[in-house]
C-alpha cells in the first residue's frame, strides 16, 4: 500500500526556526539540490501543488505562531524565495508588526535579476529583514555556472553585486558553500573573507538508494 499523500506545507520548522515554504520555482538548477532526491524534510511535504498567496502564508502563521518562542522566521523551502519578492515584502512587514523577531531570507542571490528595475535590497531592509544568508557555492564565475546552473548569464555577477548591497544596507549577510568536490571551499572562503562577510560551510549529504 502507498503511504497517504502529505499536504504541502507553506509553512514548516526545524528546530527553534520557522520557515516559509513559498515556491518552488528558482533561476538556477544546481545538481546537488535536495529537491531534486526528495519531496520534503522530516515529516513536511515542500512539493507545493501551487503557490501560496499571502493571505494564505500568514493564516498558516497565524495557527503556529505561538506555538513556541521561535527565534526566527526564514524565507526557505523547495525554490527561491526573490522570485517572489512582494510576498516576502508584505509577509515580512506582518511578522514585524505583529510579532517580532528575527526574519531572515536564505536566497541565491539573483533577486536582482528576478525583479528587474527594482532595489530590492533597500526594499527588504526597509520591510523589516534583518539577515540574508546567499548560496555562493563558487569562487568564480566559470565554477558558479557549472555547479549551480544558472539561467542567467550574469548570474555570478549579480550574487556578488547582492551580496555588497546587503552589507552595505546593514542587513546581516553571510554567504554559504556546500561540501562537494566542485565547489573549492578554500577559495570561496578566501573571497567572502575580501567581502568582510560571515561564511559558513553546509555539510552535503548525498541520497542513497
Amino acid at each position: 500500500m502507498h503511504a497517504p499523500k502529505r499536504d504541502s506545507s507553506i509553512v514548516y520548522w526545524l528546530g527553534s526556526s520557522l520557515y516559509l515554504n513559498i515556491t518552488n520555482r528558482c533561476s538556477n538548477s544546481c545538481y546537488f539540490c535536495f529537491r531534486k532526491f526528495k519531496t520534503g524534510i522530516k515529516e513536511f511535504n515542500l512539493k507545493l501543488e501551487k503557490e501560496p498567496t499571502t493571505e494564505e502564508v500568514i493564516e498558516k502563521l497565524r495557527k503556529v505562531i505561538n506555538r513556541k518562542n521561535w527565534s526566527e522566521a526564514v524565507f526557505c523551502g523547495f525554490g527561491e524565495p526573490l522570485e517572489r519578492l512582494d510576498l516576502v515584502l508584505e509577509v515580512t512587514r506582518w511578522l514585524k508588526k505583529h510579532y517580532w523577531k528575527t526574519v531572515r531570507v536564505d536566497t541565491n542571490g539573483q533577486g536582482y535579476l528576478l525583479n528587474k528595475g527594482r532595489d530590492v535590497v533597500r526594499e527588504l531592509k526597509e520591510a523589516g529583514v534583518d539577515k540574508v544568508s546567499v548560496s555562493l557555492n563558487a569562487h568564480n564565475k566559470e565554477a558558479y555556472n557549472q555547479i549551480c546552473k544558472p539561467v542567467f548569464e550574469d548570474a555570478y555577477e549579480n550574487v556578488l553585486d547582492f551580496i555588497k548591497k546587503a552589507k552595505k544596507e546593514d542587513i546581516e549577510t553571510e554567504a554559504t558553500a556546500v561540501t562537494i568536490p566542485e565547489v573549492e571551499i578554500t577559495k570561496v572562503k578566501e573571497l567572502t573573507e575580501r567581502m568582510e562577510i560571515k561564511f559558513t560551510v553546509r555539510q552535503y549529504t548525498p541520497c542513497f538508494w
